[in-house]
């Protein structure tokens, strides 16, 4: 028998390090020893503040109360994504969570939303999801035997700190200190153990590198590899700055595109989240800041920081025995939120296919491909977003709307033009949905609907229609304020 885990050691903290020790420690802290090595003098990035609804998958693995992990994150909630200027300057869509419409057996609600559009009897897509119709009118509330098809944006200081409470009380250790060094055995070129500053030697049998962008174990230690997709997403650049809120707080993040790239701003409870992506190609450090200051509202709370980042991916994301989390394994830009999506796909994976110390080779392969599979198919979805526009305005627009794009891309947007289909896999994280909000609000129409349609009557698809938007409208309608219910649900404890 080959000897089993015991000691896990996580290099890193921030938001990455702490989801990766709370899981291990609650889940299979019985058995494993956790360790995560950290530093007060290493900062973290510290700006992943937008979640998807997967989140909810994680806190329930670790039974997380949603109030008491929102009230101690200064977290609000958000039911989508609001695309200003993206197809075209002055030209907006939502993309949201939840599910569009009904669909029948042979074809998808698009199709009959697509004829309905030609008679001119449907009216916005949006108008047939209840969390799109919500987010626009600012109405929310958590209700049970409902599905939860909401995510958060919280504070990820305060919730690596939550987090961090969390693992310690479940046995996690905590080792302040910065890595000098990462020993590797000499006869298999596995980690043996970390060297810090002071001398202290910290040996485990499983490394998990939350080290962020430099990869210190996997890359630096490992030379793991890296997969650049810089053509396929240009943007390099994003600065971060706090300001305090001045306007209601809206269920959505607001994603305003700009020349050169994008500005986010997410709403928590007592701040908002500002950042703009950019690519330096096009836009210096300097006048991406004034461009930045320009665009936001209310006094700031913090200085403006520039962080740089290469779009891409490690080659392996686990290599030998160390296991790469978060901004180590790799970096899709945060347009659509999934740096703490793929967080958490990776700790439970890696507890899913826990190795002994051998670090079994299928195991391992099997780890490899599954991550690959799943951040190639964020990638495309991300340059969807870019690609498929209608803007022409700039230099960096022109170069995205030319640029070669993944094939598997392509094929996607070639069977949705030519057929209203959307390709998906059982696998991936976005919803038929998500594609399809995007694909059109992008600007991207089908030439044409599936013919079963047709079976239906003019009057059939009008009252069809009808009644589901109506259903919505007054679904949403009896839902209260989402200012309110935030204040009665899980109002901050954080001053």
């Amino acid at each position: 028998m080959n000897k089993k885990i015991t000691n896990v050691v996580i290099a890193g903290g921030g938001t990455a390090g702490w989801m990766a020790a709370a899981a291990f420690a609650k889940l299979l802290g019985k058995n494993i020893n956790v360790t995560l090595v950290e530093s007060d003098l290493i900062p973290t990035v510290g700006v992943g503040e937008a979640t998807i609804p997967t989140l909810h998958i994680f806190h329930d693995l670790l039974k997380i109360n949603e109030a008491e992990f929102m009230a101690a994150t200064n977290a609000t909630f958000k039911l989508g994504i609001s695309f200003e200027n993206w197809r075209d300057v002055n030209q907006d869509y939502m993309h949201s969570f939840g599910y569009i419409g009904q669909s029948c057996w042979a074809a998808g609600f698009q199709h009959f939303w697509l004829k309905g559009v030609n008679q001119g009897v449907a009216s916005d897509i949006g108008d047939y999801c209840p969390e799109h119709v919500a987010s626009r009118v600012g109405k929310f509330a958590v209700l049970a035997n409902h599905d939860r098809n909401h995510a958060f944006h919280t504070d990820a200081g305060l919730y690596a700190r939550f987090l961090r409470q969390f693992s310690e009380k479940y046995g996690a250790k905590r080792i302040e200190g910065t890595i000098s060094k990462v020993n590797l055995n000499e006869q298999n070129g596995f980690i043996e153990s970390l060297t810090l500053a002071d001398g202290q030697q910290i040996a485990g049998d499983l490394f998990i590198d939350c080290t962020g962008f430099k990869g210190m174990l996997i890359e630096e230690t490992l030379h793991t590899g890296y997969d650049d997709w810089r053509h396929w997403l240009p943007c390099d650049s994003a600065i971060a700055v706090q300001t305090k809120q001045t306007k209601p707080l809206v269920p959505y993040t607001r994603s305003i595109a700009h020349p050169c790239g994008w500005q986010w701003q997410i709403p928590l409870q007592n701040r908002m989240g500002n950042g703009l992506v950019f690519c330096s190609q096009y836009l210096s450090d300097d006048d991406a800041k004034s461009l930045l200051l320009e665009n936001i509202e209310g006094e700031l709370i913090n200085e403006p920081r520039v962080i740089k980042f290469r779009t891409g991916t490690r080659r392996k994301h686990w290599n030998k025995n160390c296991v790469a989390i978060g901004l180590s394994s790799g970096f899709i830009e945060p347009l659509e939120s999934t740096s703490i999506h793929l967080i958490q796909q990776s700790i439970v994976r890696l507890m899913q296919n826990l190795p002994t110390t051998a670090m079994e080779s299928g195991v391992v392969d099997n780890f490899n491909q599954k991550m690959r599979i799943e951040i190639e198919n964020i990638r495309d979805f991300i340059v969807l977003h870019y690609h498929v526009t209608e803007r022409k305005d700039s230099e960096f627009w022109r170069y995205c709307k030319q640029m070669d794009i993944p094939e598997s891309l392509q094929k996607r947007i070639d069977l949705f033009k030519q057929s209203g289909q959307v390709y998906k896999t059982d696998q991936e994280l976005f919803g038929e949905a998500s594609w399809l909000q995007v694909m059109l609000g992008q600007g991207l129409m089908p030439e044409q609907y599936h013919p079963i349609v047709d079976n239906m009557s003019d009057d059939e698809l009008a009252q069809f229609l009808g009644t589901i938007k109506q259903s919505i409208a007054r679904r949403v309608n009896s839902l209260p304020n989402h200012v309110d219910f935030i204040n009665n649900y899980c109002k901050s404890t954080i001053s």
